[in-house]
C-alpha cells in the first residue's frame, strides 16, 4: 500500500526530484483555483484537472498506448475478469473508461454491442473513440457516453453482468463513491459483479490535493453495506497491481 510521507521525507524527496516538485507546486496552485471555481462539485473539479493535464501534455491521465505499461495494465484487468467468469455474451459497464486501456480488450472479446464505457471528460471520450478506430473495433458497436454524475439514469435496470471501475475511486471523495453505490445496484443483474480499485490506507482516510484518495478497506465495505450491497476484499488481485480491489454484489 502507498506510504504516507512525513513532512521531512517530502522535503528530501523534493530536493532529489526537482521536476516532480515543480509539478507538485503547480498542482497546489491549480487545486486552490479549481476549488474556488467548483465548490462542492468534485466531478466538475476533477474534469478540469484531467483537461488541464491533457492541455499541458501530461498524457498519463489517459495513458499512452505506445507505452508497455499502458498495455500491461489493460491486459491485467481483462485477464482478471476472464479468470472470474467473463464470457463474450456478458454485458460490461466500465466506469471511468479513459482511452480504453482495458476497454478495447473487453470490446474485442465481447459480442457486439455489449460494452458500455462512461467518463466525465469530453477529451477522454474522444481519445477512446480514437482507440476504437486504431484497434479496428468499429464493428463491435461499443457505447461511449459522457456523464456528469454517478446516477446512471440513462441505463436500464438489471442490465450488466460485470461493472469495472479501475483507478476511479482513487480520485473520488467518499460522497462520490456513495453516490455510485446508491445507484449501481439498479443497473446490475441480480448475480452481477462490480469490481473497483482503490488506494488502501492503514488507519484512516486521507487525500492529496483532492486528487488522490486513500481509504481503509473497512471504510468502503461499510459504505457499500449502507446502500444494501455486499463488499468483499479481493486478495487474489494483490499480485497484479499496487492498488487494491473490492468486489460488490447485490446483498
Amino acid at each position: 500500500m502507498p506510504k504516507r510521507r512525513s513532512g521531512l521525507e517530502r522535503v528530501v524527496y523534493a530536493v532529489q526530484h526537482p521536476t516532480e516538485a515543480r509539478q507538485y507546486l503547480y498542482n497546489i496552485r491549480r487545486d486552490a483555483l479549481l476549488r474556488l471555481r467548483h465548490r462542492g462539485d468534485h466531478l466538475a473539479y476533477y474534469r478540469n484537472v484531467v483537461e488541464d493535464d491533457l492541455r499541458t501534455g501530461r498524457e498519463i491521465v489517459v495513458g499512452n498506448p505506445q507505452r508497455g505499461e499502458w498495455q500491461r495494465r489493460g491486459e491485467l484487468q481483462h485477464r482478471y475478469l476472464k479468470e472470474h467468469g467473463l464470457l463474450p455474451h456478458h454485458r460490461v459497464l466500465e466506469i471511468g473508461c479513459g482511452n480504453l486501456r482495458a476497454g478495447w480488450r473487453f470490446i474485442d472479446y465481447l459480442d457486439a454491442g455489449n460494452y458500455y464505457g462512461v467518463d466525465i471528460a469530453p477529451q477522454v471520450i474522444l481519445a477512446a473513440q480514437d482507440t476504437i478506430v486504431r484497434q479496428g473495433l468499429v464493428a463491435k458497436l461499443p457505447y461511449l457516453t459522457l456523464v456528469n454524475d454517478m446516477h446512471f439514469a440513462f441505463l436500464p435496470d438489471d442490465c450488466f453482468d460485470y461493472v469495472n471501475a479501475h483507478s476511479v475511486f482513487t480520485h473520488s471523495p467518499l460522497p462520490i463513491i456513495e453516490e455510485c453505490f446508491a445507484h449501481i445496484g439498479r443497473v446490475m443483474k441480480p448475480d452481477g459483479l462490480f469490481d473497483f480499485t482503490f488506494w488502501r490506507a492503514e488507519v484512516k482516510p486521507y487525500n492529496r490535493l483532492r486528487q488522490d484518495f486513500y481509504y481503509p478497506t473497512e471504510t468502503l465495505v461499510a459504505a457499500a453495506e449502507r446502500h444494501g450491497l455486499k463488499a468483499r476484499y479481493m486478495d487474489d488481485w494483490e499480485p497484479y497491481r499496487d492498488q487494491s480491489k473490492i468486489r460488490i454484489t447485490l446483498a
